[in-house]
């Protein structure tokens, strides 16, 4: 058995001065009484024996809970395998144009926020990520600048968690910046250390670079030199004005035409750079497509390092101690009633 939080054994040490206080001996109990002869037999009976008790149980159920608090657990299994796992660095627009609705199902009359490109898309990324259980898989995205929002990692469960927030900026500076570059080489960042031989990034947008420090040129041949291969997914449609969700001048959320950019060529180019593919977008259909192939592809075998399944033996340690606890309380409210 071990410990999942072992510091919480601290409170042992309070626990034994508390025990050290009621358990002591040689207190002064009583009176000064010269003819103890005159004093009745009689010792209290079982009443005072539960008295004596009480500070046993009450110190036994406060050492369970503190036991509880450091969370026994024992390890149910061991498990050594070989798996098919990559180094996936997730790359996504957050620009303005992410806020487009071309992606809608055909015949919409009543547009909400849950059909732009952005929540489509991280619905399908979603859905990637859980087809990928042994995958180091991070997330960075980018508009008018790059963040890592996701260091690589085997938590998918944390990763979709921050995934689920990620939104397109509301900075009306930012609206229209896209640093693709930026994108690539803070994903290359994440990727070069990983310990997979195999990494990839999986790069998503629907703008032209517009913004940052990094050409997307620099970026990719960059990323050929470091062998690892850019999968581009270009979301966007032939048609340059598409509704967007936006804010009116109060603040009011509203559907409107807007301007879609779309560079095509130059997505085509860091995919063909780096040896990865590019997939071209525009509904729901071919996203998915495009997502399940890249399932397919890039796959090293390697082996996993040994993990436990873990019981938590916490519930019962903290069960016992709570009603040995309310136990001795009760058994002192007895016994001093009645012995007064």
């Amino acid at each position: 058995m071990s410990f999942a939080d072992p510091w919480m054994l601290l409170l042992f040490v309070p626990w034994a001065f508390a025990a050290w206080r009621l358990l002591r001996r040689g207190r002064n109990r009583g009176i000064k009484f010269s003819a103890l002869n005159r004093l009745p037999a009689s010792n209290g009976g079982w009443r005072a024996w539960l008295a004596g008790l009480v500070p046993y149980l009450l110190l036994l159920g406060l050492a369970l809970s503190v036991l509880a608090a450091a969370r026994p657990r024992t390890a149910s299994g061991h498990e050594r395998k070989s798996v098919d796992a990559i180094a996936i660095a997730m790359t996504v627009d957050v620009s303005g144009s992410m806020n487009a609705l071309d992606l809608a199902p055909a015949g919409t009359v009543r547009f909400t926020r849950d059909m732009t490109r952005l929540a489509v898309v991280k619905k399908l990324f979603a859905q990637f990520v859980e087809k990928r259980p042994d995958d180091l898989i991070g997330l960075v995205t980018f508009g008018g600048f790059a963040s890592t929002r996701c260091p690589l990692t085997a938590d998918h469960a944390a990763l979709l968690k921050v995934l689920d927030g990620v939104q397109v900026s509301s900075a009306r500076n930012e609206e229209s910046l896209t640093a693709i570059g930026d994108g690539l080489a803070t994903a290359l960042l994440r990727l070069k250390e990983a310990k997979p031989v195999s990494k990839a990034v999986i790069l998503l947008s629907d703008g032209v670079s517009n913004a940052g420090a990094v050409e997307p040129g620099e970026a990719a041949e960059s990323a050929a030199k470091l062998g690892i291969k850019v999968y581009v997914i270009g979301v966007g449609t032939d048609s340059e004005v598409v509704p967007v969700i936006g804010r009116d001048f109060l603040g009011r959320e509203i559907v409107a035409n807007g301007y879609s950019g779309f560079d095509e060529e130059q997505l085509k180019s860091i995919a063909s750079v780096t040896g990865g593919r590019y997939f071209a977008v525009n509904d729901r259909e071919a996203l998915e497509a495009a997502l399940d192939e890249i399932d397919q592809l890039e796959t090293t075998e390697l082996d996993a390092d040994v993990y436990a399944r873990w019981t938590e033996h916490f519930p019962l340690f903290l069960l016992s101690g709570v009603l040995l606890a309310v136990l001795a309380v009760t058994l002192s409210m007895l016994a001093t009633r009645r012995l007064m």
